[in-house]
């Protein structure tokens, strides 16, 4: 049998986009820069995102409808802050090709054509900011001394603008925020207008795609489902076997029913009970997989082995870690296992854009200017010599675009699997704050997960939310049950709402719910005799507590 082997991927065919128009991001480590790609698909046109210090060979070969420089950590002034490669400014003169810089990348064209950065001491801008045009625009069309709520975050300004450009918006600290050069078709944001916090954001890219550039809208799901297809078949050989690790989440199963319908029985996929799972989800998800989606799942008891692992460790890094870690072991030992009679497995993970940016720079990406915020256990957990090959079909794609994938006929993956919450790849490790083997804080947190899902569900409210669970936290609340004294844990609450996992706002319940759930909980679970609700968006803060 030919195996597959190495942890190679195949480079993005171009092939595969033949036809299409493409708008090209280049990537300068912003923690929104995949989200720009995903604002310009949403819209209909092809996104393509490469690491922003490529050649200008590179960028040519894409030969690209529109550029869209992103923004990113660092400043223009440090030393080895990324560049655009000699002869970018002639290569778009002749080609026609718009450029629009966002934040790092608005600055970058400032200071390329000879305008002036400065960096902001003690006053920068982050956050939601008022701005307000002054003059009639190609970016803002025939609007004037209007303002919008925009997402700044930001320690630079352009203090002085290259010949050709003005400023078309500020803020309202005077800042410019928004400039134009029409004669040379370039433009730049100091803003994110990529984010949902940015009220009018979406618009302003639009007319930089379609009033602008004048990219046609050619591209929609189904084109990213016939092109995974074709990657999967020029991954994998004819007579290879793919082993694809099931969490019971949307993500990884709308991708294995994906991979299933390419492979067929070549497909073995496996779920692995560690110990971190939610109440009674082990045999909930593998009723679906098996007599719902058909799917051939091995299910493996792992929970003894990584509840060990994880005994005494507090670092939320550390534990993310030690998960993917044993992950590995797991599959590996399956593979193993599974190689005396069929040869060697690559295997498959469904990876996400939020997963590997906020694990970034993942290996093999290229990127060298992105700041990490956390490891996911499917990105920052893989060792570097892996003995099989990695499948991730949906490693470009957001969580809202594998839903809409998972609802295509050619999928069909029930509505109802579709639309559940989100849930981390670690699992109740990362609910739990600090050792999860301590005392019963599993169990606890199971009960209490258990009870608020179930009363947000009674509430009519669970299809409103983008996610929602309890946390266990490692302190202890004096309280009152039957006329006696208590010394008993505190649970919080998390629920938000989101369009895509990168921003998210904390959810309003009403006072009847938050009233509601606390004496469900405090009645139900003994050991718990207080409840607290988390209203912190992201960002500042992340949707999972660790």
């Amino acid at each position: 049998m030919a195996a597959a082997n190495g942890n190679k991927k195949p480079r993005l065919d171009l092939a595969l986009h033949k036809g299409h128009s493409i708008c090209l991001v280049l990537d300068y480590g912003s923690q929104y820069t995949q989200l720009i790609a995903r604002r310009v698909r949403e819209n209909g046109v092809y996104s393509m995102l490469i690491p922003g210090d490529v050649t200008l060979e590179r960028i040519k070969s894409v030969q690209p409808k529109a550029i869209i420089l992103s923004g990113g950590p660092n400043s223009v002034h440090v030393a080895d802050a990324p560049q655009l490669p000699a002869g970018f400014f002639d290569y778009i003169k002749e080609n026609n090709i718009p450029v629009l810089g966002i934040c790092y990348g608005m600055q970058l064209l400032v200071q390329s054509l000879g305008g002036e950065v400065q960096t902001v001491e003690t006053d920068g801008e982050y956050g939601r900011m008022s701005i307000r045009t002054t003059q009639a625009s190609e970016l803002y069309s025939d609007e004037t001394d209007h303002a919008q709520m925009v997402w700044m975050s930001h320690g630079d300004k352009a203090t002085r603008l290259p010949d050709g450009f003005q400023a078309v918006a500020t803020s309202e600290k005077g800042t410019v925020v928004a400039i134009e050069n029409t004669a040379a078709q370039l433009y730049g944001l100091q803003y994110h207008p990529e984010v949902q916090h940015s009220e009018r954001g979406i618009a302003t890219l639009r007319r930089f795609l379609f009033d602008i550039s004048k990219v046609p809208a050619d591209w929609k799901i189904e084109n990213v489902l016939e092109e995974e297809m074709a990657k999967i078949r020029a991954t994998v050989g004819p007579t290879d076997h793919v082993i694809c690790a099931l969490s019971g989440g949307v993500d990884s199963t709308v991708a294995a029913t994906l991979v299933h319908q390419v492979l067929g029985d070549r497909l073995h996929c496996v779920f692995v009970d560690n110990g971190l799972l939610r109440y009674k989800e082990a045999e909930r998800v593998m009723d679906t997989f098996k007599n719902h989606l058909h799917l051939p799942v091995t299910m493996i008891d792992h929970t003894e082995v990584m509840l060990a692992r994880l005994k005494g460790l507090k670092d939320p890094e550390e534990k993310r870690k030690a998960i993917g870690a044993e992950f590995i072991n797991v599959f590996q030992t399956f593979a193993d296992n599974f190689e005396k009679d069929h040869g060697i497995c690559p295997k498959y993970l469904g990876t996400l854009y939020p997963d590997v940016i906020e694990s970034c720079p993942p290996p093999g990406t290229g990127q060298k200017h992105s700041h990490m915020i956390k490891s996911h256990h499917n990105v920052g957990g893989l060792p570097k010599d892996l003995k099989f090959t990695l499948i991730e079909p949906l490693r470009e794609l957001f969580k809202d675009e594998v839903r809409a994938l998972g609802r295509l006929p050619a999928l069909n993956v029930p509505e109802a699997f579709i639309t559940r919450h989100p849930f981390p790849g670690p699992g109740l490790a990362v609910r739990v704050l600090g050792d999860v083997t301590e005392g019963d804080a599993l169990d606890v947190l199971r009960q209490v997960d258990e009870i608020y899902i179930n009363t947000i569900r009674d509430f009519g409210l669970y299809d409103n939310i983008w996610q929602a669970f309890a946390v266990f936290l490692p302190v202890r609340s004096v309280g009152v049950q039957g006329d006696q004294r208590t010394h008993s844990s505190v649970v919080a609450l998390r629920a938000v709402t989101s369009g895509d996992g990168m921003t998210a706002d904390w959810y309003p319940f009403e006072p009847k719910f938050l009233q509601t759930v606390s004496s469900r909980i405090c009645n139900g679970v003994r050991s718990v005799n207080r409840v607290v609700y988390d209203i912190t968006s992201k960002p500042p803060g992340t949707i999972e507590w660790e």
